[in-house]
């Protein structure tokens, strides 16, 4: 399988034709791309398979887990809780959500993931991730692991329960409910129905995590482990019916686009706050130097992803998915794929996408 199928403007042919390499010499098995640009799709591209047992193609509608990249969602979901003076990212988290201990954690520490809750004092299971409610409230009564705000340790599970307890104090509906009525039709979901299981694609996971944990910063190590979640499990029913608004979000390129192009065509009033620099160094989970703003990565030389400077907001996913959000350029570029590349950041498939897009938009 060589050739995508979909549309696509010719200026951007070097990223189809990149899809259509990778796919025919195997470094993608499925995967979709997406690319809207001053308000039109540009780029809509899809190939491949999505269940390599049973052949089952890669459609327009098909779905993926796109791990880290649900982060971005939830983001959105605050921001728009921030543009309706709902929510204050100045305000200390405890003001919305009155059982949570550390009271000097504010918001915007929360979003930027400098709150020192990266992860659980108690040992978790799946089970115990699934029920977000008793995770949230397990997070609402630890003391941080280090003093809020001086550095990030990224939120790899925990961002999603912290968020979406806070959305639900303030809305009283949960964290996907919100995304669903705000952006009806978007087919991005947080809490999937079993009406989109037999379109959900089943993931190829790396050799290797690309992770080694043995030289990793005890507060990573407890981040990373507790619990341990491999890709076999995103395609059950418990998985895929959670609220886990870091890390199990369904969608394709093309939902994500639609979604996050909020963001860079600055429909938001709160857009300018994503820019906040909230830390600037290596993070402690992470591993590697990452400049976060409110929500958001944010450009950086010293940060392993191929992204210009500017006013550029991004993220990513374990594996490789990718969402940026360019408001120089008002353009918002989205990949998901289901074979894995390792690492948490960085990923090779995902630099290689974002190296031709911008080959395209640049000259």
């Amino acid at each position: 399988m060589g050739a995508s199928e979909g549309g696509c403007e010719p200026r951007f042919a070097p990223v189809r034709e990149l899809l259509d390499r990778r796919l025919r010499d195997g470094d993608e098995v499925g995967a979709s791309v997406c690319v809207i640009q001053d308000g039109a799709t540009v780029v809509d591209l899809w190939g491949g398979v999505a269940d390599q047992d049973s052949g089952r193609a890669w459609t327009p509608d098909t779905l993926v887990t796109t791990y880290s990249l649900t982060k971005t969602m939830a983001a959105l979901v605050v921001l728009l809780l921030i543009d309706r003076g709902a929510l204050d990212p100045d305000a200390p988290v405890a003001r919305y959500w009155p059982e949570f201990r550390a009271k000097d954690v504010l918001l915007r520490h929360v979003l930027g993931h400098t709150s020192g809750l990266c992860g659980w004092d108690e040992t978790v299971t799946l089970d115990d991730l699934y029920d977000t409610a008793r995770a949230a409230a397990l997070l609402a009564g630890q003391e941080p692991w280090w003093t809020p705000g001086e550095g990030s340790g990224y939120q790899a599970v925990s961002h999603g329960h912290l968020l979406g307890e806070i959305v639900r104090r303030v809305t009283g509906k949960s964290l996907g409910t919100v995304l669903r009525a705000e952006f009806p039709g978007a087919d991005y979901w947080i809490g999937a129905p079993a009406s989109v299981d037999s379109r959900v694609a089943t993931l190829v996971p790396p050799r290797t995590s690309g992770v080694d944990h043995t030289a990793l910063d005890p507060v990573a190590v407890r981040t990373l482990t507790n619990p341990l979640i491999p890709p076999a499990v995103t395609t059950t029913r418990p998985f895929l019916a959670a609220e886990l608004g870091g890390l199990n979000g369904q969608g394709n390129a093309r939902s994500v686009a639609r979604l996050q192009s909020v963001v860079s065509h600055g429909l938001l009033s709160t857009v300018d706050q994503v820019f906040d620099v909230q830390s600037d160094g290596v993070d402690r989970v992470l591993g590697t130097h990452v400049r976060f703003g409110l929500g958001y990565a944010l450009p950086s030389p010293r940060t392993p992803v191929s992204i210009p400077d500017g006013r550029i907001c991004w993220w990513s996913g374990f594996g490789g998915s990718m969402v940026v959000n360019d408001l120089d350029r008002r353009l918002t570029f989205a990949y998901v794929m289901n074979r894995m590349e390792p690492g948490l950041i960085g990923a090779a498939n995902a630099n290689a996408y974002t190296e031709a897009l911008y080959s395209c938009v640049d000259g």
